[in-house]
């Protein structure tokens, strides 16, 4: 059974992009990638990165999030009104009360400071991300 594998992300879409970009990279095809953004941008640019379909908006993320079996993005999706507004409370609950597994990429507005987590550069944390993902789905990167 293929692992089907939830990217969200907004704002440009950037983070997510880089994320679907290196999963295709480490999985190939043994993945479904579904790429929800907050706004079209960021769909778009998840799309382009080889994602294997794309949604966007709270519906979305709503309807998506019930199958998958692992969520990754930036960790302000799971904060409401996070991303100057793009993330609404709904979205914010649909992706924080799912049962899918969370890899969470520790990026959040300014006005949220995390401790115990280390200030890596992004592309160390994706790596380490995608590295999570394998071990979740039982492959190797």
């Amino acid at each position: 059974m293929t692992s089907r594998i939830m990217v969200v992300d907004g704002m440009g879409g950037r983070i997510g992009q880089e994320i679907v970009q290196r999963l295709r990279s480490a999985f190939g095809e043994s993945v479904e990638i579904l790429a929800v953004g907050t706004n079209s941008t960021a769909t778009s640019a998840m799309l382009k990165a080889g994602s294997n379909r794309g949604a966007t908006g709270e519906n979305a993320v709503r309807v998506t999030v019930r199958d998958v079996s692992v969520l990754v993005g930036p960790l302000s999706v799971l904060i409401p009104n996070s991303m100057m507004g793009e993330v609404t409370p709904g979205m914010a609950e649909a992706l924080s009360l799912s049962a899918a597994r969370k890899v969470m990429l520790p990026l959040t507005n300014p006005r949220l400071d995390l401790v115990g987590t280390t200030k890596d550069p992004l592309p160390h944390l994706l790596e380490e991300a995608i590295a999570t993902v394998a071990s979740i789905i039982g492959k190797e990167v």
